[in-house]
């Protein structure tokens, strides 16, 4: 029923040769038999109230497996009339119809097998080689244009019955091979166009991305460009101050000399007057003269020479500079781990002291504790010799005996309890000590500890000396960057005479695009020779030509 359906609707709309409305009863037809395809084998799901079948699940998932399908399924879901699942998967199919996409979204959906087993039984028509067939045919769709309003629709309540009717053959489609011959050329002819133009769409899409991502590097490199021209004016600014600075040392020199000069004319006018020595003044003024002029030259190297070193001192004085300020933020930091570290130690020398002086005063509790026992030990014996006399005397005065042995008894109770006691406080001593050694244990590691992060800390003055000699080696790189930007620019001119040839040959596949969407293809049968070359076709050949 799908393979006739299909075929029945591209033959009926091209007979009808107009764009088809949602009225068009072989167009319903095909929805209704799409709809069956659909539900064959589908899953029965448990929802809250009742049971649920439908086909808007498994159209749902096309917008995960094909990103074109978004703008499909957020239509639908925003269209206010539709209110069951049944209702926006029809909407679905119909908007796929209009797009002509209908068969790459079901070939999509067909090739997850393991998606679609979520929703299918393994006997389902989607699950099966049929499935494939029906998505092929419905490549052929493709021919037809069709203008569908789905926003006025009622899609939830329409019921899906199968009019077999249309499907009968009659006495007229046996004789019409004629007009299949005709329609299936013109199919070939639309298929043939729209895939010249899918591809100059992809090449035009492609161009477009070369141009945008071209326009990006050129922009970044302007923008370099910008700054090492500021970099360049700054430096002529300083070239300038210091060639002022040099033209007022020159005149302050010129200046130094002509009133050298005056005095030397004022000496010569007096040696004139004189007659004496007249030949010996002029050769001492003239040596002076010589004098003075290499001390004019002298002077004016030197102060080329205190140029370029005030230069170079004044690099060195700020990268000293530089240097100085990142070594006392290193050692400004290292200070304040120090200064905890010595706070911490001074807590933890405060607290061993503090536990030694308890060990003391427990020392010296045990020894006193110790003396007790001994005198009690002493007295025990005491007793004992007190006994063995009382004894003795047991036979003499009965009366005294029992009186001695109740106060004997009195009193061992009494030294027993006492004992019971002192055996307490020694296992509560025995516990402090226990519980002393324990937290001496406890303040040796945390003096380990810290010797670590010491440890660590040095490292980490080691790695800040590692990275100084990586930012110099970064300088070089930096160096070696501004002569590759220069090479770039170079090429950007190159990319753009040939983003320009790129253009020219955009415009004249456009060009041709236009000129071959208003030509007619000839029959095979009257197309015999090519009206451009004159040569005749033949198998190997394709009739190609136009009219």
């Amino acid at each position: 029923m799908a393979k006739l359906s299909i075929k029945g609707l591209i033959e009926s709309a091209l007979s009808f040769g107009r764009t088809l409305d949602s009225d068009y009863p072989p167009l319903q037809q095909f929805f209704v038999v799409m709809e069956h395809c659909l539900k064959h084998g589908l899953k029965v799901r448990k929802s809250f109230l009742s049971y649920n079948k439908t086909i808007w699940g498994p159209l749902e998932l096309v917008e995960k497996l094909y990103p074109e399908a978004e703008e499909i399924a957020a239509s639908v879901r925003d269209l206010p009339g539709l209110k069951t699942p049944l209702g926006r998967a029809r909407a679905w199919l119909r908007l796929a119809l209009m797009q002509k996409k209908m068969a790459d979204y079901l070939r999509c959906l067909i090739i997850q097998r393991e998606l679609l087993s979520e929703f299918y039984e393994y006997h389902a028509l989607m699950m099966e080689e049929e499935g494939a067939v029906i998505v092929g045919l419905l490549v052929g769709l493709n021919v037809i244009d069709a203008n569908l309003c789905v926003k006025g629709e009622d899609l939830d309540s329409q019921v899906g019955v199968i009019d077999f009717s249309m499907y009968l053959k009659s006495d007229d489609d046996i004789g019409g091979k004629e007009r299949n011959e005709q329609i299936a050329a013109i199919l070939d002819q639309k298929n043939y166009v729209e895939e010249l133009n899918r591809q100059l769409n992809s090449t035009v899409s492609s161009l477009h991305a070369r141009v945008d991502s071209l326009e990006k590097s050129n922009t970044k490199l302007i923008e370099e460009l910008a700054i090492a021209k500021n970099n360049i004016i700054k430096l002529q600014e300083e070239n300038h101050q210091l060639r002022s600075e040099n033209t007022l040392i020159l005149m302050k020199t010129q200046h130094h000399l002509e009133v050298t000069k005056v005095d030397v004319e004022a000496e010569l006018q007096t040696y004139k007057h004189s007659r004496q020595g007249l030949d010996e003044m002029y050769n001492e003024a003239r040596r002076q003269l010589r004098e003075e002029s290499q001390l004019r030259q002298d002077m004016e190297n030197e102060l080329v020479v205190q140029v370029s070193m005030k230069h170079e001192i004044e690099l060195a004085m700020k990268l000293l500079e530089k240097d100085i300020h990142e070594k006392q933020d290193t050692l400004i930091g290292l200070r304040q781990q120090l200064d905890e570290v010595k706070a911490i130690n001074m807590e933890m020398y405060q607290k061993l002291q503090v536990s030694d002086d308890a060990m003391k005063e427990k020392n010296e509790i045990i020894g006193r504790l110790e003396d007790k026992t001994n005198q009690i030990n002493a007295t025990m014996k005491q007793l004992e010799q007190r006994l063995q006399q009382a004894e003795k005397a047991q036979l003499d005065a009965e009366n005294e005996d029992k009186k001695l042995k109740q106060e004997y008894v009195n009193k061992s109770e009494s030294l027993q309890k006492e004992f019971s006691q002192k055996e307490k406080q020694l296992l509560q001593l025995e516990t402090d000590l226990k519980i002393e050694k324990e937290w001496r244990q406890t303040l040796q590691d945390d003096l380990q500890k810290e010797k670590e992060t010491v440890s660590h800390l040095r490292i980490e003055t080691q790695e800040i000396i590692n990275l100084k000699k990586e930012f110099i080696k970064l300088q070089e790189k930096n160096r070696q960057l501004k002569r590759i930007c220069q090479d770039q620019e170079a090429a950007l001119q190159e990319l753009a005479s040939k983003l320009s040839e790129s253009k020219l040959k955009i415009e004249d596949i456009k060009e041709a695009n236009k000129a071959l969407q208003g030509q007619v293809w000839l029959k095979d049968k009257e197309a015999t020779h090519c009206k451009l070359c004159e040569k005749e076709f033949s198998l190997s050949k394709r009739k190609v030509k136009l009219k």
